[in-house]
């Protein structure tokens, strides 16, 4: 018969699966770090098990090796990269590995070893500063200041939270002396972070704080509400972006991103309405010489209807009547 289950074994199974309160992924890796060692761990230790299931982190380092070093290596003739079946990624390998002892191997990573640890002497901490957490880390309620402030959004490529990790980056980089003042932060996805570096001082925050500008006299600035469709007769319905820009195609890439959604969702809401629409006219006129009136962009979502008129075909290319049929 196996021996009845340990007091300890019984006191942690009861802590995980009855107490342990699941607010991040934490506690069950470090948890898995001590239960796979007879020693203490390092905290060390426990952080590279949570780097190990860091996305955000693999993410980080897959765009650096793709971009950066796996780029210069290959284009040496050092490594070639090649694709692999059911990956997306790819991968790399040694021109000539195959022809290395073990030995030499052995004597290639001594090697490296040597100039890394060259490296880190010339350059003592600031190896990896871009990415240190040592120096007055953000706190998470800063961080989600700064990410609410950007509407989940990243503020240089206008890119969703749920399309790619965002970080939090400082504008003036620490380095050059820039604080952790949340007036010093803006949301940005990990590619444009990684493109940016810690040597530019770019704020893409004047992305977002153009978005309050107004016009006086501009009858789409003077709308009341928080809503941006403006209903006209029989559904056609006006989405107007809340920034007064005249020409629709200067639109920044957050607000391109916010019209189609706006788009989609009055097409839903009417599609539910009137189950007589069957098809559907985008449009923007874009300058006098295409007719428009109104020097606010917006644009025009016009349900159309079987017979509504004698010959819909060619749509929007109607515009110019020589051209509509052809």
């Amino acid at each position: 018969m196996p021996p009845p289950p340990s007091a300890t074994y019984q006191r942690l199974r009861e802590y995980i699966a009855e107490r342990m309160r699941m607010s991040h992924i934490y506690k069950p890796l470090m948890l898995m770090e001590l239960l796979g060692r007879s020693s203490p761990a390092p905290a060390q230790d426990v952080a590279r098990r949570i780097l190990g299931e860091d996305v955000t982190q693999i993410d980080y380092y897959t765009e650096r090796v793709k971009r950066m070093v796996g780029k210069v290596l290959t284009g040496n003739g050092i490594t070639a990269y090649c694709n692999v079946a059911y990956s997306l990624i790819g991968a790399y390998s040694l021109i000539g590995g195959d022809e290395l002892s073990d030995a030499e191997r052995d004597q290639l990573q001594q090697l490296c070893r040597q100039c890394l640890d060259a490296f880190r002497e010339q350059r003592g901490e600031e190896v990896f500063a871009h990415r240190s957490r040592h120096r007055s880390p953000i706190s998470g309620s800063v961080k989600y200041r700064v990410l609410t402030r950007a509407r989940g959004r990243c503020e240089c490529c206008g890119a969703h939270e749920h399309q790619r990790a965002l970080e939090v980056d400082h504008i003036v980089p620490k380095n050059q002396g820039g604080s952790d003042a949340i007036s010093n932060l803006q949301a940005l996805c990990f590619r444009c972070n990684a493109g940016k570096r810690d040597t530019d001082c770019t704020d893409f925050r004047g992305v977002q704080a153009s978005y309050g500008h107004r016009e006086a006299g501009c009858v789409f600035c003077a709308l009341k509400g928080s809503g941006r469709v403006l209903l006209e007769n029989e559904g056609h319905s006006l989405v107007i972006p809340r920034r007064h820009v005249a020409d629709g195609l200067e639109l920044h890439q957050p607000e391109w991103n916010a019209v189609v959604e706006l788009l989609k969702l009055r097409r839903e809401q009417l599609s539910a309405q009137d189950a007589t629409i069957s098809g559907w006219n985008v449009g923007l006129n874009s300058g006098e010489a295409a007719g428009q009136t109104v020097f606010h962009a917006h644009w025009h979502l016009i349900p159309r209807r079987e017979g509504d008129c004698e010959q819909p075909r060619g749509g929007v290319r109607g515009v110019i009547p020589s051209r509509r049929a052809y």
